[in-house]
């Protein structure tokens, strides 16, 4: 019985801790996406780029011609002469690999915000996840090919 009396007086002089709203709203630090999640989501939006760079390597460096490839080839020729359709390569091609950018360093990108007294503070943390960080640059490495292949295709018609 002395145990459990000395248990209650130890939890009756325990003290609550307190909690201000408004300096809790300062402070956020939350994960805007899930990193497993956007990278399934990465891959699937480099999937396509991805491929075409391998069909264009395969047919113009290792002289591959199967019906694999030229089909690929026929249909983004196909659709740069339909008029409603010519703007699908530069999305496929260009915007995918921005928006699997955009969405893989979203989830691995935390943001704290401090704002106590005189001290503001602003804290970005990120996250080492290595398939994140992996998608990221073959992302980013698809959208260097694609620029300086326009800039050599137009400087090669140009001259």
């Amino acid at each position: 019985m002395k145990d459990k009396d000395e248990f209650l007086k130890q939890m009756e002089s325990l003290q609550v801790p307190q909690v201000d709203p408004a300096k809790h709203q300062q402070m956020v630090k939350m994960a805007i996406m899930n990193a497993g999640r956007s990278a399934t989501l990465g891959v699937w939006l480099i999937v396509v780029p991805c491929y075409f760079l391998l069909c264009v390597c395969m047919y113009y460096y290792f002289h591959v011609h199967t019906t694999w490839f030229g089909a690929l080839f026929q249909l983004i020729t196909s659709l740069n002469k339909t008029p409603g359709f010519d703007f699908m390569a530069p999305v496929v091609l260009f915007v995918l690999p921005i928006i699997a950018i955009v969405v893989n360093s979203l989830a691995i990108t935390h943001f704290q915000f401090n704002g106590v007294n005189k001290v503001k503070e602003f804290n970005i943390t990120i996250k080492i996840k290595f398939l994140n960080i992996l998608l990221i640059l073959i992302s980013l490495l698809i959208i260097g090919v694609f620029i300086s292949f326009t800039m050599v295709q137009n400087i090669s018609i140009s001259n």
